[in-house]
């Protein structure tokens, strides 16, 4: 069967996400939960103006989900470990016909992080492909949507931090998840990047992934962090990653256009230097759901790159920080389902 997985900026039919629920991730005390709930509920109102929501709710939370989202989105009750959709939701692909089809990812927390609680997430990416009416296509690599980043013509970016992860997959070398990227995306090309954001191997990170890093506006342009500040640890993560995405080309064989993201003013948090990046944005269909992080010059510099990358689209900022201060940001609670073709 031929697969291939569409660009974010193809059209789409709805965004999968997850209601928060009550664990460490959320937060211990109720101002944090609060804070949580709220967050979720803000990015899942900002893109249903461009798409329609579907809301994976586990059973415990969805007196409160009904609540707070009225009538704005679809819920759907389901046991839910971790609510960071993109990981634990499948990943959506056209087969040969234009027809949906959606892949099935081992979970596994992100590497077995001892907050992780996946076996209910498991089950998440067949629950959600039998309510989209699609067939699962089942892969045996332990990986999450937010380690993978597609261009839509034949190119996938990878970090080799995640993929390669011996608490993912360690028996696996570069070919045999080049030969998966193949198989169950369409990817001809891959691009490895050494590894990903300094604050995303904390304790709520996930080791690198690359969605918080890069990510593909159109074909043969890449939009990356730019980590300015010198004394801040991803000044240096930045730097290399530029240098790589510079040198390199694509499926189709075009040098890629490296379009620098910068980062915002903060640099620190309680816990140390903070990886707030623009780059975890979604497209959806004539939006762009960005991430701000309360700094007027800073996020509307990134919502002009952001408008000028997307032409046509209107840029929505909404505060990130209660998503990073969780681990993610926009990009890591949502996942599009491309529209089919044909």
């Amino acid at each position: 069967m031929t697969l291939t997985m569409p660009a974010e900026t193809e059209p789409q039919d709805r965004v999968w996400m997850a209601f928060p629920r009550e664990g460490a991730t959320l937060g211990t005390t109720s101002a944090a939960r609060d804070e949580g709930y709220a967050a979720w509920s803000t990015v899942a109102r900002a893109v249903a103006e461009f798409a329609p929501v579907a809301m994976i709710v586990d059973p415990s939370e969805t007196t409160r989900a009904r609540r707070m989202l009225g009538g704005a989105v679809e819920l759907y009750e389901h046991p839910l470990g971790e609510f960071w959709l993109r990981d634990s939701g499948p990943t959506f692909v056209h087969d040969a016909d234009g027809r949906l089809a959606a892949v099935d990812w081992i979970v596994n927390g992100g590497g077995g992080a001892d907050w992780a609680s996946p076996t209910s997430d498991n089950a998440l990416a067949a629950f959600i492909a039998g309510l989209a009416g699609v067939p699962v296509i089942r892969s045996l690599l332990v990986n999450e949507g937010g380690g993978i980043h597609v261009d839509g013509e034949g190119t996938v970016l990878l970090t080799q931090t995640v993929q390669l992860d011996p608490g993912r997959n360690p028996l696996a070398d570069r070919a045999r998840i080049e030969a998966e990227m193949a198989r169950t995306l369409g990817a001809r090309k891959a691009i490895w990047l050494p590894r990903g954001l300094t604050r995303d191997y904390d304790t709520f990170g996930t080791r690198g992934h690359v969605d918080i890093v890069a990510t593909f506006p159109a074909p043969g342009r890449v939009l990356v962090h730019d980590q300015r500040n010198p004394d801040h640890p991803d000044h240096l993560v930045s730097a290399e990653v530029r240098a790589i995405l510079s040198q390199e080309t694509d499926a189709q064989g075009r040098a890629l256009e490296v379009i620098p993201l910068p980062a915002p003013e903060a640099q620190t948090d309680a816990h140390g230097f903070v990886d707030y990046s623009y780059v975890n944005h979604l497209v959806c269909n004539s939006g762009v759901i960005a991430c701000a992080f309360g700094e007027l010059a800073a996020d509307s510099r990134a919502a002009a790159i952001l408008a000028e990358a997307y032409p046509g689209r209107r840029v929505v900022p909404v505060d990130a920080r209660p998503l990073f201060a969780r681990g993610g940001g926009i990009h890591c609670i949502t996942q599009q389902q491309p529209r089919a073709r044909g």
